[in-house]
């Protein structure tokens, strides 16, 4: 992938393994919250070095030439809101949000059910933005140059605009795994889902070492 700017918003553990992958591909990396001084996340900008930094979701919205929602199923509205929409316009947004109910800290249905998707809302939200579903079927600690015994894995992604989806392609590839289009932003009421499948696997099998992939005969 063309090292370029990138843009996280959300904090949290998969805003830094994301940011973490591109910083290591030689990317300039800032990292959002509402809080622009936000504690935890000065760590990670020192482990990470000269090519990471920090801010709030509206500096870090205007910094990023390719833009990435990170951010707990029911924060995204308020996170875009507070970035300022104008922020997103034409840019490629990869979401890799998961919008599903929680009971006991587990997932148990989806948000949006199965004629709407958290990706198809964002990309309404944000029609003059280039949004791509992507990496929300697997755990962050397997973001980045996973090692399968079986090898790379596929990483399914979807959205609206084929030009950006080539790009994202390319981040998948230079990511570690194996990019599979699956078609318009629909696709994500099909995505979602697999989060959640992605978990049941890991709390009935108790390991989380565990990815998709399309076997071909």
């Amino acid at each position: 992938m063309k090292t370029t700017n990138i843009g996280i918003l959300g904090s949290g553990n998969v805003g830094q393994a994301l940011g973490h992958g591109f910083a290591a591909l030689g990317n300039q990396v800032k990292i959002g919250s509402r809080d622009a001084k936000n504690e935890k996340l000065k760590g990670w900008v020192a482990k990470e070095g000269k090519n990471a930094s920090q801010g709030s979701f509206a500096e870090v919205a205007k910094f990023g030439e390719i833009l990435v929602l990170a951010t707990l199923g029911e924060g995204t509205e308020a996170a875009i809101e507070a970035a300022g929409k104008e922020s997103f316009k034409g840019k490629v947004v990869l979401d890799v949000t998961n919008p599903l109910k929680h009971e006991g800290g587990q997932p148990v249905g989806l948000e949006r059910g199965f004629n709407d998707s958290g990706g198809e809302q964002i990309q309404r939200a944000l029609p003059d933005a280039k949004v791509v579903k992507v990496f929300n079927t697997v755990g962050n600690a397997l973001m980045f140059k996973p090692e399968f015994k079986s090898g790379p894995a596929d990483m399914f992604f979807c959205g609206n605009d084929d030009i950006a989806k080539k790009s994202v392609a390319e981040i998948i590839t230079a990511f570690g795994w194996n990019p599979i289009d699956i078609g318009g932003m629909e696709g994500a009421r099909l995505l979602e889902p697999m989060c959640w499948l992605w978990v049941t696997v890991g709390v009935r099998t108790g390991g989380w070492n565990h990815a998709f992939t399309l076997v071909k005969k």
